[in-house]
């Protein structure tokens, strides 16, 4: 289920970059410079995730579930945690690759590791879900009229 919604949030994040860009950037514009960068991290530091998952890494890897009994997410898997993970190997990459992932990688350490899956996945969504209901709809004429 984890795995699941991490490539869901990154196809639908890459999805809203590609295609609707002035919606995107019009949502990220309204939040403080902190609040834009630790969005924009967060959404790396999944796509991190993402990459490794299935290739090099197993996601079992990356998440912590919570101790029984503990009172972090009474049990519930929005409760368990983001690991910290040791630094990939890279030299398979060319260099722009490798500087790309290690921004990424980067960023799941500062932003994800020792943070629960419920609070990452819900500060993704947010974003999300504000920038699609800013993208024009397919019945909004003045979308048509651009065209």
């Amino acid at each position: 289920m984890i795995g699941e919604a991490v490539w869901w949030i990154t196809i639908v994040d890459a999805t809203l970059v590609r295609h609707h860009p002035a919606a995107y950037d019009a949502v990220m514009a309204g939040h403080t410079p902190a609040g834009g960068q630790l969005i924009e991290e967060t959404l790396a530091g999944l796509r991190f995730v993402r990459n490794r998952i299935g290739h090099e890494a197993d996601l079992a890897e990356f998440i912590e579930p919570c101790a029984p009994g503990s009172s972090a997410g009474t049990g519930r898997i929005t409760g368990w945690t983001w690991k910290p993970v040791p630094e990939p190997a890279l030299a398979s990459l060319p260099p722009r690759g490798q500087a790309w992932e290690m921004t990424r990688y980067r960023a799941y350490q500062a932003h994800l590791a020792g943070h629960s899956i419920g609070e990452i996945f819900g500060r993704a969504a947010e974003f999300l879900k504000l920038a699609a209901a800013n993208v024009p709809s397919i019945t909004d004429n003045s979308a048509h009229a651009a065209h």
